[in-house]
């Protein structure tokens, strides 16, 4: 079957395995009736274009009052007063595929810079062969960006996991067991699928979220990292 890169096509995939449904935020197609719900009930969403983006045009809206709404893509800010103005606005930047609205994570932070997980899961050629973890690093957002697909710098987990003290090696493994089982569900559906980069977010709670998988992760920032062997190991595996 052909690997499609839609969002809202991946989650309910991910929500068929009874496993994981406690660890994805709740999405929906953005509609009216469904931004609005979701703003009286969570107060602040992030909305993607369901087609993905390379985290561009990612939006954060939070709802200020019953009236007024703030939106935030990148590090630009604006305020808008009702939500017709909203999907107005949203329409004009993406008319071609959508987005999907989520419930807004409240991400682990070092210093005041929220971060996130990329956890590289693979596996061998034959669609009867086990996934294993081969990589992982974490993404530290920008100053004044909460996407952290803008990064000031990427790092060890162990190491942001220290700084934030959010937790320590025993959250990585809970990350880790989670990543797996959602590769094992997409790779059901997705026989040729042998490779995904999973951004994994850690809330303040301790609490372990798969944000989304990516089918084609970008393995450049595991050259920066000072220890070489986890790039070597993925390596190997897309050659065999």
């Amino acid at each position: 079957m052909l690997i499609k890169r839609d969002k809202w096509l991946q989650y309910r995939i991910l929500r068929k395995g009874s496993s994981l449904v406690g660890r994805l935020p709740e999405t929906h197609l953005l509609k009216k009736d469904t931004l609005t719900k979701m703003l009286l009930q969570y107060q602040s969403v992030v909305l993607k274009p369901r087609n993905g983006s390379y985290g561009r045009d990612i939006i954060f809206i939070k709802r200020n009052s019953v009236r007024t709404y703030r939106i935030q893509n990148e590090n630009n800010v604006v305020i808008m007063k009702d939500t017709d103005k909203v999907l107005q606005w949203l329409h004009k930047r993406n008319k071609s595929h959508g987005y999907i609205v989520q419930k807004r994570l409240h991400l682990a932070r070092i210093g005041h810079k929220p971060f996130d997980i990329r956890i590289i899961v693979q596996r061998q050629k034959g669609s009867s062969t086990t996934w294993n973890v081969t990589g992982s690093y974490a993404k530290v957002a920008a100053q004044g960006y909460l996407v952290t697909n803008v990064t000031s710098r990427t790092i060890p987990v162990l190491e942001a996991l220290k700084l934030s003290q959010i937790g320590d090696r025993s959250l990585l493994v809970k990350a880790e067991h989670i990543a797996l089982l959602a590769a094992k569900r997409l790779g059901e559906r997705y026989s040729k699928l042998r490779e995904v980069g999973f951004d994994i977010g850690i809330d303040r709670k301790q609490q372990v979220w798969i944000i989304e998988g990516n089918y084609r992760p970008d393995l450049r920032p595991f050259r920066l990292l000072k220890d070489s062997s986890m790039h070597r190991k993925i390596l190997w595996y897309k050659k065999h």
